[in-house]
């Protein structure tokens, strides 16, 4: 029974428990039918008239007629408990096909935008590879390689100095021409060149026998040293040069190889003078020729503000024996003024002492009489 209980709610999308009610439903009308017909069939064909009979046989109908109803009314509630269960299972077959299809549109969507991110990635990745053959296309030609290496070590340059503290393609007394020269405060420009060795690397990176290793390795160190001899005689020129010179590598990864694998070539390039920079490297070295002229600068102003404070102390002399110049000035001017209020101060008591002399008379003297002259003052009367 369970199984089919299963199998009818599997094959009329029904919850257990409605198929349950279901199939007790169906067994009760299907019995209730073969009993109807057992009575049937029992019925005597011709009655007889027996009262005992007839009354167990109307008894036997109103019990029919009863069941009859009993089950019309069962039927009736099995219909609506089945049509309330099916509404509820079409509800809630809804709701969830509806969310199924809210969770399938949201999928969809998240897949897309997914895709489009691939697709996007894809053709970046697409550009890129389309980069790396032209830059492999680029350097794999000898004169490519060089300009793409003189232009990297320029932009770095460019970066840190200002104008004027640096020149690329200089010329030298001996006629050769560096990549780039950096001027240096009172001494001569330190001398950088690019070199790229990546045809000899490369052999040595892709080498799988023995034998191909050691060919690569002799080929790399022929090429730096051909590179550090080079360096050395042409851009080392005492008295005129700096006495290290910098050797660039437009490469990290082969700078790295370089002081992992080939210590010998390192040292040589010590020793003649020449050191071997990568882009950092060469960015702190040019940082490091910054500060040295940045010092250089300020040294020379602190110098040229030392000989201006000496002016201007001499200066500040010259303004104090001027000042205390016109201080005896303002002196000698304080006494003369002194020496004319005591003349004139002579002079007010001398009037003082006429005007006090009394004449015969009150007459004050006549127009007609004649004065004396008056007797110029000296400064010490």
């Amino acid at each position: 029974m369970p199984t089919s209980f299963t199998r009818l709610a599997a094959e009329f999308h029904l919850a257990p428990d409605m198929a349950l009610a279901t199939a007790l439903g169906l067994g009760l009308i299907i019995a209730l039918g073969v009993v109807v017909i057992l009575v049937l069939l029992l019925r005597p064909r011709k009655p007889v008239a027996d009262p005992v009979a007839e009354q167990r046989m109307a008894e036997l109908n109103a019990r029919l007629d009863a069941m009859g109803s009993w089950l019309q009314n069962s039927h009736t509630q099995l219909q609506q408990t089945v049509n309330t269960r099916l509404d509820a299972v079409t509800h809630n077959l809804g709701q969830s096909m509806q969310t199924s299809a809210k969770h399938t549109t949201e999928h969809l969507q998240q897949l897309h935008a997914r895709l489009a991110v691939i697709d996007s990635a894809q053709k970046n990745i697409t550009e890129l590879a389309t980069q790396v053959t032209s830059l492999q296309g680029i350097l794999a030609n000898k004169q490519s390689r060089g300009a793409f290496g003189q232009g990297q070590l320029e932009a770095i340059v460019a970066d840190v100095l200002p104008k004027g503290a640096y020149e690329f393609q200089h010329t030298l007394s001996n006629r050769t021409r560096p990549d780039c020269v950096i001027f240096m405060p009172d001494s001569g420009p330190l001398i950088i060149d690019a070199k790229f060795p990546l045809e000899a690397m490369t052999a040595w990176r892709d080498a799988e026998t023995e034998d191909e290793r050691k060919q690569a390795v002799a080929r790399v160190k022929q090429d730096i040293s051909k590179h550090i001899s080079d360096i050395g005689e042409k851009y080392l020129i005492p008295g005129e040069t700096q006495d290290v010179a910098l050797m660039f590598i437009p490469s990290e990864s082969l700078y790295a190889d370089l002081y992992e694998r080939f210590d010998d070539l390192i040292q040589r390039a010590r020793r003649a003078r020449v050191m071997i920079v990568s882009p950092n490297m060469a960015f702190l070295a040019i940082q490091l020729v910054r500060q040295i002229r940045k010092d250089a600068e300020m040294q020379e102003a602190a110098h040229m503000i030392r000989t201006e404070v000496g002016h201007m102390m001499k200066d500040i002399g010259l303004l104090g024996d001027r000042v205390r110049k016109l201080q005896g000035h303002f002196g000698q001017t304080t006494k003369d003024i002194d020496d004319i209020l005591i003349s004139t101060g002579k002079i007010e008591k001398r009037a003082a002492k006429i005007e006090a002399l009394e004449f015969d008379g009150d007459e004050a003297p006549s127009a007609e009489v004649i004065q004396a002259p008056l007797r110029k003052l000296q400064a010490g009367e």
